[in-house]
């Protein structure tokens, strides 16, 4: 039997790393987890008794079935963000995944108004950001909530199995075997989106090799597939705990 409790204090945490490393802001965004085995889901409420993402507590995650509806009374004043549909409708359509997280991280968004591909520009320096590129990274075209769920399943489709999706003008979506791994991924793509901005800033920037591009992608280790939505190990174990030392999340 999951242990709820447990599960929502990651979802929590992930939520917090993420508001301090400043890719979100203010209310703007949502973690959530499946429940192995059903379809239920935690996550982060919206409403009057939340506190931002930044803040987010164990008691500001609430549990839905995957038609949004909320199954059991949080605290006073929360309740389901509008964009639940982003979660609902990956879950129906990919069993594998056991996290999603919709958030607004500034750079990213920018690429998608300027129409600009976030390019493999490295390698070694960063294999786990750059492979998000090199895995191809869709984008949803259109600058709207997700708030029906036929919207959630048309971006489902666009973002198909991949890791991560931009969303024009709007903001990212991400989708792990874990809480931990959806939050790196968005991380990831952050820092890949950063380095493709400073570097554009200087020049017209060139992709790395096709003969590095291959090798970064035959690396081991970068990813880690738990199941269950058990937290990721490998390398990835080793970013989270950093990520949650540099945040004091």
């Amino acid at each position: 039997m999951t242990d709820l409790s447990d599960l929502a204090g990651r979802v929590a945490e992930a939520c917090r790393v993420l508001g301090r490393l400043e890719l979100t802001h203010a209310a703007l965004g949502h973690v959530s987890a499946r429940v192995p085995g059903e379809n239920r889901l935690l996550i982060r409420a919206r409403g009057p008794g939340e506190t931002g993402v930044r803040y987010t507590s164990d008691e500001q995650i609430i549990e839905t079935d995957f038609d949004g509806k909320l199954l059991k009374p949080g605290a006073d004043g929360l309740a389901v963000p509008q964009e639940i549909f982003i979660h609902t409708e990956i879950y129906k359509a990919r069993p594998e995944v056991f996290s999603v997280i919709h958030i607004h991280p500034p750079t990213p968004m920018m690429f998608t108004i300027c129409c600009k591909p976030l390019l493999p520009l490295y390698g070694a320096f960063d294999p786990s950001s750059v492979r998000l590129a090199l895995d191809g990274i869709p984008t949803y075209e259109r600058s709207i909530l997700i708030n029906t769920p036929a919207r959630g399943e048309e971006l489902a489709r666009t973002m198909g199995a991949k890791k991560v999706c931009l969303m024009r003008g709007h903001g990212i979506t991400t989708a792990a075997p874990s809480v931990e791994q959806a939050a790196l991924y968005a991380i990831h793509l952050n820092h890949l989106a950063e380095i493709n901005y400073k570097a554009r800033l200087i020049c017209e920037p060139a992709p790395i090799s096709r003969e590095d591009q291959d090798e970064i992608r035959s690396y081991k280790g970068l990813d880690s597939t738990p199941a269950n939505g058990e937290r990721p190990g490998g390398a990835e174990a080793a970013n989270w705990r950093y990520y949650r030392a540099l945040t004091g999340a």
